[in-house]
């Protein structure tokens, strides 16, 4: 596969679109030449999970509200493995 599709899908009764957004665009910005796809999929029921190639790789009820480098790094351990994030790493 040459290039990968991230899923965020967010609560709107919980009006988590802010949320979503702002990590799709870190996901976006660090990973601009390995990702083809990314999407917002809207959700109800507290729904907060972040998908990689139709992989569950973060669900809030299962792991709380996401740190955007621990999403970083799970997304590049499956899209990029040899990529380096810089101080995200530390």
């Amino acid at each position: 596969m040459t290039g990968h599709r991230v899923q965020i899908e967010y609560c709107t009764q919980c009006r988590w679109l802010p949320r979503a957004a702002w990590l799709a665009q870190e996901l976006l910005t660090t990973f601009e030449t390995e990702l083809t796809e990314l999407a917002l999929k809207p959700g109800t029921g507290g729904v907060f999970v972040v998908r990689v190639d139709d992989e569950v790789i973060w669900d809030r009820r299962e792991q709380g509200f996401p740190e955007p480098t621990a999403v970083k790094r799970l997304v590049r351990d499956r899209v990029a493995p040899d990529k380096s994030l810089g101080h995200s790493e530390r």
